[in-house]
């Protein structure tokens, strides 16, 4: 069996950075499960890379992701982040990104957290997959569907099934690094 990494990285030093460190490992922090959810939710319509690309800016524009200051954004605010060239300007995905700060503060306020809700769909370990080719990974699963359908229930925007299954790869709640990958097994 050959050993190479997921081709979906490419040679750019910052995704294959990304791929080798960061993608499918498994995560529990809050803070970075709510970035991933922003950042997934930014890309939607766009490339990964991009996202990628502009990582930095959105940690500096949105208050390093501090749920409690963006749930208090106001217009002001979204005139500010309106005017960034660092981060994706669109209207409705900084919109979203404040509506689901209180979400996840009601999520808190509820005694729950973006890790409890989001491990419980996975029963609170990875999905290791076994996919020996990129057209194999699936762009949705049922508990991608699921996960989408109970955020949108509590308030979150741009959190449909195809962006969550992107956080829950992100965020390692499933490995769809290829078989061939060695981070598959590293992760496995």
């Amino acid at each position: 069996m050959s050993s190479q990494r997921c081709p979906w990285c490419g040679e750019d030093p910052l995704y294959v950075r990304y791929h080798d460190e960061e993608w499918g490992v498994p995560c529990h922090d809050e803070r970075t499960l709510f970035e991933f959810l922003i950042l997934e939710g930014a890309q939607a319509g766009l490339s990964w890379i991009t996202i990628l690309r502009k990582r930095e800016n959105y940690r500096r524009a949105f208050d390093g992701f501090d749920v409690a200051k963006i749930a208090r954004y106001d217009e002001k605010d979204v005139a500010r982040l309106l005017g960034d060239a660092g981060i994706v300007r669109n209207r409705l995905k900084i919109a979203a990104t404040s509506d689901n700060a209180r979400a996840t503060l009601a999520l808190y306020e509820a005694g729950s957290s973006l890790d409890q809700l989001f491990w419980s769909f996975v029963d609170g370990r990875p999905v290791i997959n076994r996919w020996r080719q990129l057209s194999e990974v699936p762009v949705a699963t049922p508990a991608a569907t699921a996960l989408s359908k109970e955020l949108k229930r509590r308030g979150f925007r741009f959190v449909g099934p195809t962006i969550i299954y992107s956080l829950m790869q992100a965020v390692g709640l499933v490995n769809d690094h290829l078989v061939d990958c060695p981070r598959h097994a590293a992760l496995a």
